[in-house]
């Protein structure tokens, strides 16, 4: 449901991977669109590894564009809601296919940003609800239950991702931006603070993220694949500011004229850089003066801070928050990798600095330093442990 980027980009997954696919949107436009966004899913997942150029003629073939949806879910095992960020719209969207779905019919949604607790309420269906999140440029794929979601359909979904050669992170409990998102939210918007407040370039910003992690992105490419009117939409919606306090109508007042011109982005042409061919994928774009490296440390330490804050919730142990950054974002290193690298005394003095400015929200630095206490005196007990004696 939903024949935006993500739509199309899941649909096209589950039919390479063997599925018969109905895509569903209530705008006809969006569906007179969905030929052009196959193809440049196609692109991607052929020139990723994902399949080869010949899956794809077959796996059209096995996706059906319909604009009735009670026709749409007639025979619907599963159902993956991709519409709007918007809570209203997903709370709209839950009720109507909880009513016109076969009793059977497992509903999910790919929210990004939403928590599956604020909109699961509007289904009879507790037990056939989940969240089942996926990323447009990893395997990675989150999958939350609710309160009363069912073990079987957690399986269920679990042995989908499975079927899709993707990775399933199966979290203990919910969490805003899941594991992957928590750590990454955080990273996109210092570094959007970074081009208001510091006054950085978006190349200066990407170019010391990029050489400090030799990765092909950086946070201002991020977004524009993410999509600007998306990241626009979720802040619109943030009750609060999260991370790094006042910054809201900072980065509201930033995305706002892009928004207006239609420069979303990668899939528009335009965003934070022009596409095709953007400069930060330019052999030489690394090999700049390194006027502005500085600019990594807030990223880095917004990275291992919401690191540290998502295993304080405890949704999961460190290592598997390492395995999602690792597999989320194609790096060789994890946050609790980079952090012992760092040293836990070195770390604790930079953060502090980083949250006495105001670049993190005070309540959620102390959750992280009391958790860094445990996290330390718990390392140091194992590696006395391997000790010989």
């Amino acid at each position: 449901m939903g024949a935006g980027a993500m739509g199309c980009f899941n649909s096209l997954k589950a039919a390479i991977s063997g599925y018969d696919v109905v895509l569903y949107d209530i705008d006809e436009l969006m569906l007179a669109q969905v030929a052009h966004r196959h193809q440049e899913s196609a692109a991607f997942l052929v020139s990723s590894g994902y399949c080869a150029a010949g899956d794809i003629p077959s796996a059209l073939l096995r996706v059906s564009l319909v604009a009735d949806l009670a026709e749409a879910t007639l025979n619907a095992d599963l159902v993956s809601e991709s519409v709007s960020e918007r809570l209203g719209v997903k709370r709209e969207v839950h009720r109507t296919l909880d009513r016109v779905c076969p009793p059977s019919t497992i509903l999910t949604s790919n929210t990004s940003f939403l928590c599956l607790s604020d909109f699961e309420d509007v289904v009879e269906r507790g037990d056939r609800i989940a969240a089942l999140h996926s990323y447009m440029a990893s395997p990675l794929i989150d999958i939350v239950g609710g309160v009363r979601t069912s073990a079987a359909t957690l399986d269920i979904l679990k042995r989908y991702a499975l079927s899709m050669n993707t990775v399933p992170l199966v979290l203990k409990k919910e969490y805003p931006g899941y594991i992957l998102n928590a750590m990454l939210g955080p990273v996109l918007s210092t570094s959007m603070y970074l081009l208001v407040a510091e006054n950085a370039s978006c190349t200066e910003v990407d170019r010391a993220w990029m050489r400090a992690h030799s990765a092909p992105i950086g946070p201002l490419g991020i977004l524009d694949l993410i999509g600007i009117s998306l990241i626009y939409d979720s802040w619109l919606d943030r009750e609060d500011e999260g991370l790094m306090p006042g910054l809201r109508p900072q980065v509201l007042e930033l995305l706002q004229p892009y928004v207006e011109r239609d420069e979303l982005g990668m899939r528009s042409g335009c965003g934070f850089y022009r596409y095709p061919d953007p400069v930060y994928q330019q052999p030489n774009f690394l090999e700049a003066e390194r006027e502005r490296d500085d600019l990594y440390k807030p990223l880095q330490l917004a990275l291992l801070g919401s690191a540290l804050v998502v295993a304080a919730s405890e949704v999961a142990e460190p290592a598997v928050i390492d395995q999602a950054w690792r597999v989320g974002m194609a790096l060789q290193t994890g946050p609790f990798e980079i952090l012992e690298k760092m040293g836990v005394v070195e770390f604790r003095r930079a953060f502090s600095e980083h949250v006495e400015s105001s670049r993190f929200d005070s309540e959620r630095a102390r959750s992280a330093l009391d958790y860094l206490d445990q996290y330390a005196a718990s390392t140091q007990h194992a590696r006395r442990a391997e000790v010989p004696r």
